[in-house]
């Protein structure tokens, strides 16, 4: 065909991504907002994502633009499953570098889980202490009469060790 550059390393399909010729075939990248939307987090995120190095920084296209290989989506899954189970960014870093490092073990990551149920548990035992106080509060509180009667802020005025203290 005449005028037609049948070999193009990059083609342009719909408006959602690019597809880039290489080596072990086409590979679709992906936009932020495909890669966002597709990982259920916004773009901000996903941007922030990049700068505290939760994932790798993409490249981008001749007019600038950010273009990801299709295995973001899965990376930023299991960035989102972790927070679901209680792991912080900074626990999900160390995640990440566990999994990327060939020496690390399946003990390295229980360890890791590990510690992030005891502190579970820890906050349960307080949130727990807090709702039984709460309910005895509550239960005292006649909800009728002036406020300077109020149980409740009669208990919110006493001087003693907040739930916490014994931690």
């Amino acid at each position: 065909m005449a005028g037609s550059r049948q070999n193009s390393a990059l083609t342009l399909k719909y408006t959602t991504g690019v597809i880039v010729s290489g080596i072990d075939g086409d590979t679709e990248m992906l936009n932020i907002g495909d890669v966002a939307r597709q990982g259920g987090v916004s773009v901000e995120t996903l941007r922030y994502y990049e700068q505290q190095g939760l994932i790798k920084t993409p490249d981008r296209d001749a007019n600038g633009y950010r273009k990801y290989a299709p295995d973001v989506v899965r990376h930023i899954r299991f960035i989102k499953r972790a927070q679901d189970v209680g792991f912080t960014l900074r626990d999900i870093g160390d995640l990440l570098s566990l999994k990327a490092d060939p020496g690390a073990s399946c003990s390295d990551v229980r360890d890791r889980a590990l510690g992030k149920l005891s502190e579970i548990e820890d906050k349960i035992d307080v949130l727990s202490r807090m709702r039984d106080i709460l309910r005895i509060w509550t239960h005292a509180c006649p909800s009728t009469g002036p406020v300077s009667e109020c149980p409740i802020l009669d208990a919110l005025e006493a001087r003693k060790e907040p739930l916490n203290a014994g931690r």
